[in-house]
């Protein structure tokens, strides 16, 4: 298969890893205890839980979104 038949580069995937990262590590600043019937949870609505979580995520979606638009560079020279 040529090189020129994909729709993605090298660049295309490595920031799509990177983008799935900070998605993780999105998910990973959201988790944490629960609240249950018999003991209330304050940290539930902690800063970091409700609007720094989200927004990582958030950064994450969009660079994957990125990542999938971006076009490849051509670096045939034509003469």
């Amino acid at each position: 298969m040529d090189k020129k038949d994909l729709a993605f580069d090298r660049v295309n995937y490595i920031l799509l890893a990177i983008g799935m990262a900070v998605v993780v590590i999105g998910f990973l600043l959201m988790s944490g205890p629960g609240s249950s019937e018999t003991a209330y949870e304050p940290d539930i609505f902690s800063t970091r839980r409700i609007k720094v979580a989200p927004l990582v995520c958030l950064i994450g979606f969009v660079s994957m979104i990125y990542a999938v638009v971006r076009r490849p560079k051509d670096k045939e020279v034509t003469k």
